[in-house]
């Protein structure tokens, strides 16, 4: 079956950059309009106008800049920390020197924020500290002398900036383990399909071989022989891991991207099927199958995990309890889940038999049982006694982890 690469994209940053963006046409239309209500009290007023249409327009020209950290780049960050430099530098030739030193706003006033905050988001703390850095030396020229005032804006906005550019490494680093987290479990969920799949076709098979060679002797027990030994090799393989890791988790521009590998299903046809009909071929004389008189529907990749389940248990009876014993299935249909029942009358299993098989690499109750009913949100509970059987209950909801996860997307 194809398999399909599914990318998922991650960004806490992006927010930033969006808040940035608002920030820097708000704080223009303020520094404007704090213009525009001291317009009689400044010396030179026409510096200050055509500062202003510089301003505007080289904020509104360049918005797609700080739409994200791709767009944002080194050149047009010193470019655009110039401008605020450059307007609060002419703040002295524009505005009277007694505005001044009573502490009135510098031309670009709060838009300087703006730029030293880009510095941060693009480029963390140590870039942040560095344009916070460069504003407070051209404030305290602009001013003169270290004002009460001046010095007090100056550390706020350092303190700020910083604060925030701290803030965005960690969530970039955050992003980057989530995205290694999600990789992680999706490479152990397409692990755990493969040893399914394994264990219920070559494992079976080579195991197979193994004892009929024993029971027929000469050529054929050596044959078993080295069935035996594939059959422990790959079971070694199987726990050990078939899937690597993928590593092409990335922490892009745009936020960190995850990729995995899914492997298409009949989940996306909405038609359920009849879980009574995968179930029938297990009835035999030594099988026995009670089942609703009513159709139990359930998705099709959801009823033919529950049936392969099934089918691992009714191969788990055969194997450790004798072709001679028999078992009962149960199929019970809920409202919001069905429920399968596999009943045997065998010695049942010892205390601590699953724990030492799952040690040895024999996977068949925690991959093909439990695995299986684990991806499709349900559950799977064994009762054991020793000398009174084993019973296995299968839960299974009838709208699984894959549908609502697809209905939430829709």
């Amino acid at each position: 079956m194809a398999k399909r690469e599914r990318v998922m994209r991650m960004s806490v940053e992006q927010p930033m950059w969006r808040a940035l963006t608002a920030y820097r046409v708000l704080t223009m239309l303020y520094a404007v309009g704090l213009f525009a209500t001291a317009y009689d009290e400044y010396v030179r007023p026409g510096v200050a106008i055509a500062y202003y249409v510089v301003l505007c327009g080289w904020t509104l020209a360049t918005l797609p800049r700080v739409a994200n950290a791709a767009a944002c780049t080194k050149r047009f960050l010193a470019a655009d920390l110039t401008v605020a430099l450059t307007g609060i530098l002419l703040t002295v030739v524009a505005d009277a020197h007694g505005r001044i030193v009573e502490g009135g706003p510098t031309l670009p006033s709060i838009w300087t924020a703006g730029s030293v905050l880009a510095f941060a988001v693009k480029g963390g703390w140590r870039w942040a500290a560095f344009a916070s850095t460069a504003v407070a030396v051209v404030n305290l020229i602009e001013r003169g002398a270290p004002a009460r005032d001046t010095v007090h804006n100056v550390i706020l906005v350092w303190v700020a900036s910083i604060a925030i550019g701290y803030v965005v490494e960690v969530a970039r680093a955050s992003e980057r383990t989530l995205a290694r987290a999600l990789e992680i479990e999706a490479a152990t969920r397409e692990r755990e399909r493969l040893a399914r799949d394994i264990h219920d076709g070559v494992l079976q098979v080579l195991a197979m071989v193994q004892r009929r060679g024993a029971v027929l002797g000469g050529e054929a027990a050596e044959l078993g022989r080295m069935a035996g030994e594939q059959e422990i090799a790959l079971r070694t393989l199987v726990s050990g891991g078939l899937v690597p890791v993928s590593r092409t988790s990335e922490d892009a521009a745009d936020g960190a991207v995850v990729r995995t590998v899914e492997v298409p299903d009949d989940e996306d046809a909405d038609e359920p099927v009849d879980l009574r009909s995968l179930l029938a071929p297990y009835a035999s004389a030594r099988v026995s199958l009670a089942e609703p008189g009513a159709p139990v529907r359930l998705p099709p990749a959801a009823a033919r995990e529950l049936a392969a389940a099934v089918g691992a248990a009714l191969d788990n009876v055969r194997r450790h309890a004798g072709e001679q014993a028999r078992a009962w299935l149960l199929v019970e249909d809920e409202p919001d889940e069905v429920i399968v029942t596999v009943r045997d009358d065998g010695p049942g299993i010892p205390e601590g038999r699953l724990a030492q098989a799952e040690g040895e690499g024999r996977l068949g109750v925690a991959l093909s049982i439990r695995g299986r009913l684990r991806d499709l949100g349900g559950s799977a509970e064994l009762i054991s006694v020793p000398g009174q059987g084993t019973e296995v209950e299968l839960k299974v909801p009838k709208q699984t982890r894959f549908q609502r996860g697809k209905a939430e997307r829709r």
